[in-house]
């Protein structure tokens, strides 16, 4: 005689939920994480961008023996110029000239564009290089931005 017991096969609604449940924790952790780390690896553009353009600046004053301002003298067609992917522009170079004191400098700025996904990085909303080389970053607290 056979057994009036059905044998189950497949996943009970309470074993669903609990997987959904399961999942759904996951996700909530994981997903920010990520964002997080996608936007410290964009910081990658406005480093590189203002890297490249103190080679520029660097190049123009060998040949001229000042710094410049002017776009078009470093390649770009206007300021501010939007870099990498489109999360950062770069201002107009802050340029002092030469006195028979002092030498010649200059400061780059890249600035995030604040109608970006980038703009959530609030640890690393600006950053700046000077022609000695000082790098820095606003408002940058635990000093991680150029790293």
């Amino acid at each position: 005689m056979q057994s009036m017991q059905r044998k189950s096969s497949g996943f009970s609604m309470i074993e669903l939920v609990v997987a959904m449940v399961i999942t759904a924790i996951l996700a909530a952790i994981a997903i920010p994480a990520y964002s997080n780390y996608v936007r410290q690896s964009r910081r990658t553009d406005a480093k590189t961008a203002l890297l490249d353009m103190a080679s520029l600046e660097e190049r123009y004053f060998s040949v001229n023996n000042a710094y410049s301002a002017n776009p078009a003298d470093l390649g770009y067609a206007a300021y501010p110029a939007t870099v990498g992917s489109g999360y950062y522009t770069v201002a107009a170079p802050v340029v002092v000239a030469a006195t028979t004191t002092a030498p010649a400098t200059f400061t780059l700025t890249a600035n995030v564009i604040a109608t970006t996904d980038q703009a959530k990085d609030t640890q690393c909303q600006q950053f700046q290089l000077t022609s000695a080389g000082l790098q820095t970053a606003t408002p940058d607290p635990n000093g991680s931005c150029w790293h």
